[in-house]
């Protein structure tokens, strides 16, 4: 599987289950055993759990080996590799104390946008217009209990 999109699949699990301050590192250049690491947040250790959880099943459906997992049992920081793609799923006390984002340096990589967001986004905020026609027919309804 290409590298762009394995990280991209990784990125889109995240998302699915509200995994915050997702980033994503290159680190090809440096003397390391993998060419990406990402790494989130979740709010609570069940959100942890969840998130590392379904970044393995939507990789592994999409035919990429996971080469182990670590954290799982205690919850606040769970390390799931992919070998060219590490990701890191953390609670943020965990995260501001080991500071990954100063270890990994670097720029962090810049995705494009998926498919899957330009329709989200249409869904989330319906047009003006029918925002408008909505409040018009809750005013006449109102005006006719009167």
């Amino acid at each position: 599987m290409d590298i762009r999109k394995k990280q991209r699949a990784v990125v889109d699990a995240l998302e699915d289950i509200k995994g915050r301050d997702i980033v994503v590192y290159n680190t090809a250049a440096m003397p390391a055993m993998f060419e990406r690491v990402v790494i989130a947040s979740g709010d609570s250790t069940r959100q942890v759990k969840a998130l590392a959880d379904h970044v393995q099943e939507k990789l592994a459906t999409l035919g990429a080996r996971v080469y182990g997992v670590e954290g799982e049992r205690n919850g606040e920081w769970i390390l799931v590799d992919f070998g060219d793609v590490v990701v890191h799923v953390m609670h943020p006390a965990a995260r501001s104390f080991y500071n990954l984002e100063e270890v990994w340096g670097g720029k962090p990589v810049r995705l494009a946008a998926s498919a899957a967001a330009p329709a989200a986004a249409k869904k989330k905020a319906p047009p003006r217009r029918a925002k408008a026609r909505k409040a018009r027919a809750k005013a006449a309804r109102r005006r006719r209990r009167q």
